[in-house]
């Protein structure tokens, strides 16, 4: 005699009468004969209704998918304004122009301009920039252009050197978080050295930090957060050293020169005038072009050679320190007045020009035709 026995696969779903059927189990029956030699086992597909479970599980996934990618591409446009901002203060900074300030007027000038808008200035003379330090807008168009690049690659999961998806998240935040850090940083120095003074770039570049710091912290769940908490902190303790040094020593230098006691004195011009020289030297005199420096600036004695002992003696030039400098000593008022920036500095029809001069630009900027006669 044959008898029928269910039997259900421990891999598969439950039979069709069960009342919680799952589509992936399979019931299988076996015919088992009289001499419980004989079996046959026939699978049987059991069709149930789809749980809520599964049907929202893909959308779950694209969803948050779609969330990371979102958050990489506000990085990059954040990121990639903070860039443009910061190239162009580093070309006005290089360029020694005067950036536009429609918030702060002459406050913001001096911030950006002042012994704090600069860092490194060791490592700046090391590399020949001759520059009072490396500029911080340009320390930030790197970081920023940092930033950008890794949203763009993150959002598109194509990272650069064999980088994987988990180590460019914590790159972005690395970065972002020292751009916080400093920026919190600036923020006091504004606050505490130029008390009433407003700079918007300052202010748009500090919001652009936080807003890319909090932006890459939402990509991390909270337990990802607790494990890279240490290194956040360490980053912004390395951060705070590094400014804070740097500061330091810039400024300890800045100390050191104004306790310098210097009493007046001339150096003798040595080199021979041409009669290029000479009638550019009356030309400028007559137009009233004044020729700005001081006595321990070694530029304004190469700039005085390059016109010549008897040309020298013909131009228009104003000695910022007469009574010497020391400690206490301002400026003259005439160039006081002027707003220098360094020397020397020409000033001729109205137009500001700083460093040494080639005569041949003197010549172009005053209007000045020499007919007949070559430079020597």
């Amino acid at each position: 005699m044959a008898s029928f026995v269910v039997s259900y696969h421990p891999l598969l779903s439950p039979a069709p009468f069960l009342s919680s059927p799952s589509p992936s189990i399979r019931c299988v029956t076996q015919f088992k004969g009289c001499d419980g030699r004989g079996v046959l086992m026939l699978p049987l597909k059991c069709i149930s209704k789809q749980t809520p479970d599964s049907e929202t599980a893909s959308p779950s996934s694209s969803s948050s998918s779609s969330s990371s990618i979102s958050a990489y591409n506000w990085c990059a446009g954040l990121g990639g304004l903070g860039f443009l901002e910061t190239t162009y203060l580093t070309y006005v900074k290089l360029t020694n122009s005067d950036a536009f300030c429609p918030i702060g007027g002459g406050t913001c000038g001096d911030v950006l301009n002042s012994d704090y808008a600069a860092v490194f200035d060791r490592i700046s003379m090391m590399i020949l920039l001759h520059l009072p330090g490396v500029p911080l807008p340009l320390i930030g168009m790197a970081a920023y252009g940092l930033v950008t690049i890794l949203g763009l690659q993150l959002a598109g999961k194509n990272m650069p050197f064999g980088i994987d998806e988990t180590n460019g998240r914590l790159l972005l935040l690395g970065t972002t978080t020292s751009m916080f850090v400093a920026s919190a940083y600036f923020l006091y120095i504004l606050n505490t050295q130029f008390p009433g003074a407003s700079c918007s770039y300052c202010l748009v570049s500090a919001l652009l930090s936080f807003s890319l710091f909090f932006t890459s912290l939402k990509d991390f769940q909270f337990k990802e957060i607790q494990k890279t908490v240490l290194l956040q902190l360490c980053i912004g303790c390395l951060v705070v050293a590094t400014l804070s040094t740097s500061y330091n020593t810039s400024l300890s230098g800045l100390t050191s020169l104004a306790e310098i006691d210097l009493e007046p004195f001339t150096v003798e011009i040595t080199t021979q005038s041409s009669p290029f020289a000479l009638s550019l030297a009356r030309h400028l005199q007559s137009i009233g072009a004044k020729m700005y420096g001081a006595f321990w600036c070694s530029h304004c004695v190469e700039q005085k050679q390059m016109f010549g002992r008897e040309a020298a003696k013909l131009l228009d030039y104003v000695e910022c320190f007469p009574d010497g400098y020391r400690k206490g000593i301002k400026m003259a008022k005439a160039c006081l007045d002027s707003g220098l920036e360094g020397f020397p500095t020409w000033v001729i029809n109205g137009e500001v020009l700083s460093g040494e001069q080639e005569l041949s630009e003197l010549a172009r900027i005053s209007g000045f035709d020499f007919d007949g006669s070559s430079q020597t």
